[in-house]
């Protein structure tokens, strides 16, 4: 056995300092856990996803989940983002395995990778069941001699520090043992609780070469052209998985054969105790993102998923204050960060800092537990359910954990309620830079008050405590029957005239034509297009440009069309009809393009260096979110369905606005028609050739999208309906 100290790479400089050997062996062992061997009663489950230079290989069975990911540039890859690749990812624990590979010849892009050699069953991938650890093994091919540069083994989060960071703590990375044997080589570190080992082996087959191991090279292991077997194992606990009969309604059955691929997708993000927000990246908690989904996808989830949704957002509310939890720490990282404080355990914990990931729970409690009859059967036993995941609310009720977030929002709204002025608005924390779902660093152009969460979360939270008031809910406030929904009124009506931009129309011409010119976007700038004043609501307040308002134009609309019924007609058939503007026109003007709708549109900022953060490279630039195109199409639906209600808004007896909002609605899903390929994806990117051609993000940043994402999955429930035109 040889057992090097560390890899000596420039990626891994450290950004903190390491803990001795000494100090992590004196972790004190957790229970050793065993696995069952018996054979599954059901197949496994498969996908083969292939994008670009990713190529994605997912297995499920009654043993473990798990997510394989062979990246090998193409002839048109970015090199610098680009790099060949070998990434196993596990829900367990959000963990994961990840080697990067070069060539031997030093040549950039000349090495590939790929799998093959499918089983008698057309399996690329077979599952290790062993008493002791849990796997997968497959075959992976050289085109020519490479190198293995760098080994991550524990968790997705220290490999996510790595290819998104540039840097990972060489905690990490001071145990590797290498040991080589007849040619074979493994791999495999102990996770700092002193149990848990991750382990990669591989084995040449068909008589390629032998794997060599150099003890004093930088790059120890050697392989050569050909054919190899590759093991990756641990001994984490695995989740229960909801296969997709169980995953969604019954009476959505039918879906599992019309979308193979999505419900098969879904059930990969789907277990008894939660919903996993994506794949690779993301395999763990994140409430905004599970709760959004639930909201999007009620009509064909199951109870288990609707349950598992918002049973892990309230075992995980901050019971000091009430703060949901945005995103779970657990396992091998969860233990690092504990150390850090002087805590010997793999306890887990929560990131509490987003604001508005609050909101979205009483609106998902109302949504099942008041206005479907299962919920209102299941309500009691649910919540008289004890908290057992976070050591710190143990003892505590769903009911009591769910009545801390509830006091929260309303002690929060309560000022603006009582004083409309900006300083009594919802902002981000004062240490952090991000708190919404525009959660990059230059997501809201460095604003400190994002505009959906003041002028949508916020009143359809407060809706929702009214109307579980009502229910029977909060019995220790009952004056939020009333009170609630006072607030949200005044939150509605108030709050938007904040955000509201307006560029004369003469100055709207020169802004757009600027902007192309000045980002070298090579786009047309449609400027004839621009007809009178435009019209938009900033993304956020208090930014870092001299302006009140962060001037960029985006599709944060769609939440307060999909999550509130407004009553100010003048102000909602104005709101209605900018909106419908923005999906009509083309790209710089508005938002629409050949791939979808733009998350952001700097074009009216007037700043080059604020335009230069919302680029197609960037995260929340000018790029596409699936969620988001569904979010549009649900919400313009609700509010076109209001036409056909009881008490109809005045928009719909406009006939020149109802006709454009109509119009535009049957121009989204044109556009999310055009572009089904990429639905289930997290996000997109473009380049421009006579049009918008896809790309994936990972292509021009070191940001990947994730192949499948679980709010990417809604459209399984969101269809176009027909308001006629």
């Amino acid at each position: 056995m040889v057992t090097f100290s560390v890899f000596a790479t420039a990626a891994l400089v450290a950004g903190i300092v390491a803990f001795s050997e000494e100090s992590r062996c004196a972790v004190s062992p957790s229970l050793v856990p065993s696995f069952p061997t018996t054979a599954c009663s059901e197949a496994a489950s498969t996908l083969h996803l292939k994008d670009g230079p990713y190529d994605n290989h997912f297995y499920s069975d009654c043993h473990t989940s798990v997510h394989v990911i062979v990246t090998s540039p193409l002839a048109n890859s970015n090199l610098t983002a680009i790099t060949p690749r070998l990434l196993i990812a596990w829900p367990a624990g959000n963990s994961g395995a990840m080697t990067f590979f070069a060539p031997e010849n030093g040549e950039a892009g000349s090495l590939s990778m790929k799998l093959e050699g499918a089983d008698d069953n057309g399996q690329v991938l077979q599952a290790l069941n062993a008493a002791d650890h849990v796997g997968i093994s497959g075959r992976i091919t050289f085109n020519s001699s490479a190198i293995l540069t760098v080994p991550v083994l524990g968790s997705i989060r220290s490999i996510r520090d790595l290819t998104e960071g540039g840097k990972i703590s060489q905690d990490f990375q001071n145990s590797f043992k290498f040991d080589l044997q007849d040619g074979r080589a493994s791999i495999n570190r102990t996770w700092f609780d002193g149990v848990t080992t991750t382990t990669l082996k591989f084995s040449p087959l068909n008589g390629t070469q032998a794997i060599i191991l150099n003890r004093d090279a930088e790059f120890p292991l050697t392989f050569g052209a050909g054919t190899y077997s590759f093991e990756a194992s641990f001994n984490y606990p695995q989740l229960e998985q909801l296969s997709p009969v169980n995953a969604l309604d019954s009476t959505a059955s039918e879906l599992i054969r019309e979308n193979p691929d999505q419900t098969t997708s879904l059930s990969f993000l789907s277990y008894s105790d939660k919903l996993l927000a994506g794949t690779w990246r993301f395999l763990t908690y994140f409430g905004r993102d599970s709760m959004l989904t639930l909201l999007l996808m009620q009509p064909v989830l199951s109870e288990a998923s609707i349950e598992a949704v918002i049973g892990a957002v309230v075992e995980r509310i901050n019971r000091t204050d009430g703060t949901v939890c945005h995103e779970e720490v657990l396992g091998d990282y969860s233990h690092w960060l504990n150390l850090k404080i002087g805590i010997n355990s793999s306890a887990p914990s929560c990131d509490y800092k987003m604001i508005d990931t609050d909101f979205f729970l009483p609106i998902a409690m109302k949504s099942y537990f008041v206005d479907t009859d299962s919920g209102k059967n299941r309500s009691g036993i649910f919540f008289n359910k004890t908290a057992t995941f976070l050591i710190e609310n143990d003892g505590l009720t769903y009911s009591q954990l769910a009545q801390l977030t509830a006091e929260k929002i309303m002690r929060n709204a309560a000022p603006f309620a009582r004083s409309q002025v900006e300083e009594h608005l919802i902002r981000l924390n004062a240490d952090e830079g991000v708190g919404e779902w525009r959660d990059s660093s230059n997501g809201l152009g460095g604003g400190r008050i994002p505009y959906g969460v003041n002028t949508a979360l916020v009143p359809a939270g407060l809706r929702a405590i009214a109307s579980l008031s009502r229910a029977g809910f909060f019995p220790d406030h009952p004056d939020w029957s009333t009170v609630a929904d006072q607030y949200a009124q005044i939150w509605e009506d108030e709050t938007l005239r904040f955000f509201k931009i307006t560029v004369p129309e003469a100055q709207a011409k020169s802004l757009v034509q600027d902007y192309v010119s000045s980002s070298n976007l090579g786009v047309p700038s449609h400027i004839d297009k621009i007809t009178g004043d435009v019209s938009y609501y900033g993304v956020a307040l208090n930014g870092t440009l001299n302006t009140p308002i962060v001037p960029v134009m985006n599709t944060d609309d769609c939440f307060r069309h999909f999550l509130l019924n407004t009553t100010n007609e003048t102000q909602l058939t104005a709101y209605l009809s900018q909106t419908a503007d923005h999906i009509l026109q083309p790209f710089p003007v508005g938002l629409l393009s050949d791939i979808g709708l733009f998350v952001a549109n700097p074009a009216y900022s007037g700043n080059s260096s604020l335009a230069d953060k919302f680029s197609q490279a960037d995260y929340h630039g000018t790029v596409v979110w699936s969620w988001q195109l569904a979010m549009m199409g649900a919400g313009l639906a609700r509010q076109l369905d209001r036409c056909n209600s009881d008490h109809v808004p005045e928009f719909c007896k406009d006939a020149t606005v109802h006709s454009k909002i109509v119009s535009a609605y049957n121009q989204l899903w044109s556009s999310i028609d055009a572009n089904r390929d990429q639905l289930s994806h997290e996000v997109w990117s473009w380049t421009y050739d006579n049009g918008f051609k896809t790309t994936q993000l990972g292509d021009l940043t070191a940001t990947e999208s994730n192949i499948r994402q679980l709010w990417s999955l809604t459209f399984l429930a969101i269809k176009k309906k027909d308001f006629g035109l």
